[in-house]
Parts: C-alpha cells; structure tokens; sequence
C-alpha cells in the first residue's frame, strides 16, 4: 500500500497537470478537455508513468463522487428556466426519448459490430447515453455558440447525467438479478430518480431560505455553507438509495437559482471555480488510469460502433427530438454533431467493471476499455472540430443580434432605434427617470436601473444579446461597466466610448473592450448635433476593391474632423456598432451620421469618393426616420 506522501504526490502532480492543461487550452484556443485527456495519458501508465492513480484505492472513487456532485449541482445552479423554456420540448425529448434511442442504438451496435453479449452491449450503451457538462460546459466556453444551442446542450448535459447514471445502475441490477420484472426495473428506476428530485427540491429550498435570511454572513462563508449542504445532501440521498444523489444535486441547484439569493454571482463564480479544478483532476486521474492496450485489443468492431453511435445513433436521436421544434438545421446539425461523453461515463464504467469482476461476470474490463474509447473519440473528434463546425454553420454567438445600451441620451436612443427598426432587440438601461421617460416617448424598451446590477443586466437577457454598449458621456464609467459585462456575461462584442487615457488607467480586460464607433468623437458634442437637429443619416456600401481603397483617405479626414460619426455595420442582414474602419469588408453597409446637412456638404462627400466609387446616400425614408426617432425628441437631461 502506497505511504501518505507518495498519495499526496499524486494528487499533486494530479492538480498541476490538470491546471496547466486548462491554462494551456485558453493560450492556443483549443478545449482544454482534449489537452487534459493527452496530459493524463502521458503521464499515465502508458506514459511516463508518473501517476499512478491505482494507489488511491477506494479514494478515487470517494474523490469522483464528492467532484460529480458539485459539477452536477453548478451545473443545475447554471441553468435559467427562462431560457429552458425556449427549448423546453427538444430538451425533454432528448432526455427522455433520445435517452432510450440511444440506448437501443448503442446496445444493438455493442452487439453486432463490437460483438459483446445482448446484456454487456446494453449496460455500455446505458454508460454513454449521458452527454455530461463536465465536457460539454468547458467545450462550449471555448467554442461560443448562439445562446438556444448552448442552452439546449447544457441543459441535455446536466439533466441527462443523473438519468444516465440511475439508467446504467439499473440495468446492472437486471444482470446481476436476472429475475427481476419489467415493473421491478422500472420502479427502481422511478424510484431513484423521484427520491433525488424530491431530497435535492427540499434541501435546495431550505438553503435559499436559509441564505436569505443570514444576511450577516460573510459571502465567504456563505459559499462554504452551500459547499457543505450540497454534500450534505448528496450523501442522504445516496444512503437512503445508491446513486440517488446525482439527481439531487442538480435539483438543489435549480431549486437555488430560482431563489435569487443575495450576491447570486459570487456563489456561482465560486462554485465554477471548484468545478474547473475537479474536472481537471479528475480527467488527469481517470486517463492516467487507462490502458491503451486494451483499446487497441477491442478490435476494429469497437471502433466501428463508437462511430455508429456518433454518426448514425445521434444525428437520428436529435432529429426525432427536435421535429417540432424551431431549431433550424444547422442548430440541429450542431447539437447532433456535439455530444462528448465525460467523467460521469467513465467514473461509472470503472466501478461497473470491478462489480462485474467481483460477481463472476466476463466482460467487465471489456466495457471500461469500450466506454474510454467513446470518450476519446467524442472528446477529440467533437472537441477539435466544434469551432470549425460552428464557424462554418454560422451559428456562432460573434453572430448573435441586439444589443444592450447603458446610456439612455440622443446618440444611444438613435443608434437603438437604428437596431430596432433592423427587427433586433435592443435594451436601454439608465439611472435618470427623465432619460429613460424620453427612451420610452419612441417606444424603446428601456429599464430604470444601474447597468452594475447583475441581476438586472440578466433579466434584460444580456446572455443572447450581441453587442453591449456603454455611451454614458463619462469615459471612466464606461470603462468600468464594460469590464463588469465582460467579467460576468462576456458579450461577443462590448464596446465603450472613452479616452485613450481612461484606457490606459483601466487594468482589467481592456483588450476585450473596444471603442465605439472608432472613438476620437465626443458623446456631448454629437448629442448637441442631434438635439440641433445639425445631422443626417447616410449609408454606403463598400465596393468589391483592393484593401487600401476600404479605407480612403478623405473617409478618415471627415471622421477626424468631426464632421462624420460611423455608427453601424450592416452585414448579412445583422446589424454590428462600428468600432473600426478596419472591420469593413466589401458589400458592407455602413451607416453614418453627418453632422452640417448642407448640401454643399454633401456634394463635397460624394465628390471626394470619385476616385475609390464609394457613393454616400442618405438612408431611405430618412425624414420619416427622423420624425419617429430621438432626432427631433425634446432636449432632455444626458445620461451620466
């Protein structure tokens, strides 16, 4: 038996591998789930041999239940019903009917191609019917797809893993008692999952109550306390019915989302920092665990039904699921290609074959060597190509439309109007009543709130929004506001008006931040324009020529002059704030506001693009456009 030291090694090795695979995959862009899975074998048995997770003993399995239950529960802490509503059908489909497709898919392809008897085949297919967030979740911060998809995967991820584990521990049951009836399994199946659902809804609520009303309790504190009570239940559920827990902690977490508990984001930030490091460990330890060779021993057959369960048994599950749902085909295609097995599948799998062993059956090995090599194949296939695939479905979140507007003065309102005439939702938060009163005189939805408010910035919906825009005409504040949306919502695109020397002061996330509309304009001095009704609206498109001739020399002199503001790029019908003359491409269309509606002002315009044919027009129906919009609204008190 391994020394204490030799343990603590271990786990050691076990977290700096883990991390520095995590740190890794954030510097080259790819899943740090692929980078964990080369880092554990490597350092495996079939490696360096450096970690040796057998000298765990039974810990491992005390390590992968405690990390499961707190994945799984920030998991459920994640998910918003609101947002579950929006895909509520196809996620009860695939968590129930696409739960049993797969099932039967899997365990008829473990038959035939993988040759495995009828009850070996439908235990590993029970094994890998989960599609876990301890993959899903880090994929899907990596590859940032539309908001319906991803909430569609994650909710598939955490609700299909409780399920996943009592449908594998079941079928287990009916090999081990061969017996058993039909209304046997499908009452301990029942059963598992309502005691776990009814212990996780009680002790989520007692939390939330709980949390709230101490309120003297310091936020540190208060983390530690649901820590504890999350293990706490999960351990009651497990010992009043094995494996129980898992659907516990997933209900406890979404019983807590729904309370709304003071300082919400503090909780969810800690937990997801607990999340990150048990899943680094945890697949460091498993893929360290694993031998090689007795993959390569399974043959091609096995090659082959992971591959059928990947290609045919998915895709065929999610378009059953999805029919009636208005999902487009390439969302469909995205969320058939995307289903990675993790540590729940392989956790399970690794006790399942030392039960068999124990019990006399033959195959056990067999299944813990089959349901890694799903793992790798999913992990590495669906992991590595995600991006590749989003990026050319075009259904990444850098896609997504409207636009969250802090700042309710005669720029913001007109450039919310400029979405919103574009059928985009677009939402204007202010703390002066008068500004707001005035957004909502031409019918803009606008909340009377500080854009600090987190709590706020998600009811607006922040997290589908594309654009978040601070044009306040304080520079400093703007900063500060679009380095919290980053840190908490990450937007595709955030962008801010202020002074190259508020920049230099900021420390945080400032490369993520852009100026708005190019900067080097003043929000006081363009809100005078348009109050003085001193502008237009104009557009061009920008021609199919070279580089250079994107960025004309007497464009930029009219922006430095103050005599044009570029505010908004129109690109396969999606609206995107200008942030640089860089960004323009050819058959863009920009829109611009001019100040002097002279016409000689215009003639002078159009005449200086002869010579690069970029044409200037004023926007059609302008004048209608003015007389609805912000442009010819009473002066009011500009947001600060």
């Amino acid at each position: 038996m391994a020394d204490s030291f030799s343990i603590t090694l271990q786990i050691i090795i076990a977290v700096c591998a883990g991390i520095g695979a995590q740190v890794l995959g954030e510097f080259i862009k790819i899943p740090s789930i692929v980078l964990l899975l080369i880092f554990g074998i490597a350092l495996g048995v079939d490696g360096l041999a450096v970690l040796h997770p057998s000298e765990l003993g039974v810990g491992l399995e005390v390590l992968v239940a405690l990390a499961v239950a707190i994945i799984l529960f920030e998991g459920g802490l994640n998910l918003q019903l609101k947002e579950l509503n929006e895909v509520s059908g196809s996620l009860r489909n695939l968590v129930t009917f696409g739960t049993l497709l797969t099932l039967l898919g899997g365990g008829v392809a473990a038959h035939y191609l993988a040759e495995f008897p009828w009850a070996i085949a439908f235990l590993y297919a029970s094994l890998v019917v989960v599609t876990g967030p301890t993959v899903v979740g880090p994929l899907l911060k990596q590859v940032a797809v539309d908001r319906k998809v991803a909430t569609l995967l994650e909710g598939e991820g955490v609700l299909i893993d409780p399920v996943g584990a009592i449908l594998a521990v079941v079928v287990l049951d009916t090999i081990l008692n061969a017996d058993a009836g039909l209304l046997e399994i499908s009452g301990g199946l029942v059963f598992r999952l309502g005691t776990g659902a009814a212990i996780g809804a009680i002790g989520g609520w007692i939390m939330g109550k709980f949390l709230r009303l101490a309120s003297s309790l310091s936020e540190d504190l208060k983390n530690l306390l649901v820590l504890a009570g999350i293990w706490g239940l999960f351990g009651l559920a497990q010992s009043i019915r094995g494996e129980s827990g898992l659907m516990t902690v997933v209900v406890a977490g979404i019983v807590l989302r729904e309370f709304s508990i003071p300082e919400e984001r503090l909780l969810r930030r800690f937990k997801s920092q607990l999340t990150v490091l048990c899943v680094s460990v945890l697949f460091i330890l498993l893929a360290a665990d694993l031998s090689l060779a007795s993959i390569v021993a399974l043959g091609w057959g096995s090659f082959f039904t992971v591959a059928t369960l990947m290609f045919v048994v998915r895709p065929i599950s999610v378009a059953i699921c999805t029919a009636n749902s208005d999902l487009n085909w390439k969302q469909k295609f995205f969320v058939a290609w995307v289903a990675p097995r993790g540590i729940v599948s392989a956790s399970i799998a690794s006790l399942f074959a030392i039960i068999l062993t124990e019990k006399g059956f033959n195959g056990g090995a067999s299944i813990k060597a089959l349901v890694f090599l799903t793992i790798l194949m999913t992990v590495f296939v669906q992991g590595l190509s995600a991006k590749w695939v989003a990026k050319l479905l075009n259904i990444t979140s850098s896609n997504a439309k409207g636009a969250v507007i802090v700042g309710s003065n005669p720029l913001s309102r007109l450039v919310a109007r400029l979405f919103q005439e574009q059928g985009e939702s677009v939402v204007i938060v202010d703390t002066d009543a008068k500004a707001c009163e005035a957004a909502k005189a031409v019918n803009l939805e606008v909340y009377q709130s500080s854009a600090l408010n987190a709590d706020v910035l998600e009811e607006i919906g922040i997290s589908s929004m594309g654009t978040f825009m601070a044009l306040t005409s304080n520079g400093e504040v703007n900063l500060v506001l679009a380095q919290r949306a980053v840190e908490e919502f990450q937007p595709p695109r955030v962008v801010a008006f202020f002074e190259q020397g508020d920049q230099d002061n900021a420390t945080a996330n400032k490369a993520k931040i852009s100026q708005v509309f190019g900067g080097s304009f003043s929000v006081k001095i363009w809100n005078q324009y348009i109050r003085d009704q001193q502008v237009k609206l104009g557009k061009t498109t920008i021609p199919k020529l070279d580089k250079a001739a994107l960025k004309p020399l007497d464009f930029q002199s009219l922006i430095d002059s103050k005599e044009l503001l570029p505010l908004l790029i129109r690109r396969n019908e999606t609206l995107m704030v200008m942030r640089s003359l860089d960004e323009l491409k050819a058959e863009d269309e920009l829109i611009y506001l001019l100040h002097d509606p002279r016409p000689q002002l215009l003639k002078r315009l159009s005449g200086g693009m002869q010579s690069s044919r970029l044409l200037l027009e004023e926007l059609p129906e302008i004048e209608n456009f003015e007389r609805r919009s912000p442009l010819s609204s009473p002066e009011t008190p500009e947001s600060s």
